[in-house]
């Protein structure tokens, strides 16, 4: 019984991929200057093995000093701004199954429920286990942690679905293999519940070096060795 289910959750991830995919084939590429730019870096340079490898949105692509943060890791980041799960899905070939990891963070999610308001916290898991599953297929036993989406005040009036899909992703990967849920969220606000103002840019959305530092205090002791 327990093989049949994961079979029927296998193909559920496949059809939705497809319709990913047909998606995009009807529209242009977006961000597609962002991809050829990390297939022209790799070109010059060969993408290091082993590295802790990032993925997602614009906190990753910002975070550009992320390197210095963690010294004792090789860090590979290919975060691209304002991506949403479906456009790493798309991507994924380019931005995670090509490379050898040992490791994979994902910070992901934020434009997807931003991006539309038929967007729901069941959405973004979904569409998230789609990821997780492609990754999956290749890495068998890498390590693959979520990093929870993070209270940014110019979006409060969705942190309630933020916080919900935080909850689903969060309780699906405590039922993963050598998978982590990192919660930055709740290191990001105030003793009201509120988010800290001081660690984001004046946008009210991307983070300051302030922001990043509770980051690294929190992600830090979920790297392997």
């Amino acid at each position: 019984m327990k093989k049949l289910s994961s079979y029927k959750f296998l193909i559920k991830q496949i059809l939705l991929l497809f319709v990913f995919i047909s998606c995009y084939a009807a529209n242009a590429q977006p961000f597609i200057n962002e991809i050829k730019a990390f297939r022209k870096t790799d070109s010059i340079t060969t993408p290091p093995k082993n590295a802790v490898l990032l993925i997602g949105s614009s906190s990753f692509t910002k975070w550009k000093d992320v390197q210095d943060y963690f010294p004792a890791h090789t860090m590979l980041n290919r975060g691209f701004g304002g991506s949403s799960l479906t456009d790493v899905i798309y991507y994924a070939n380019d931005v995670i199954l090509k490379y050898k990891p040992k490791q994979i963070l994902i910070y992901c999610g934020e434009n997807d429920i931003a991006g539309s308001s038929s967007v729901t916290a069941d959405t973004v898991l979904e569409r998230f286990k789609t990821l997780y599953s492609i990754i999956r297929s290749k890495f068998k036993k890498v390590p693959i942690a979520f990093i929870s989406m993070k209270p940014s005040p110019s979006r409060e009036k969705y942190l309630a679905t933020m916080q919900k899909g935080n909850a689903l992703i969060k309780s699906f990967m405590e039922q993963q293999k050598i998978s982590s849920y990192i919660d930055v969220y709740s290191s990001m606000l105030d003793a009201n519940g509120k988010a800290l103002t001081h660690i984001f840019i004046a946008d009210k959305l991307h983070m300051n070096a302030e922001g990043y530092k509770i980051w690294q205090g929190v992600i830090a002791p979920y790297l392997v060795k």
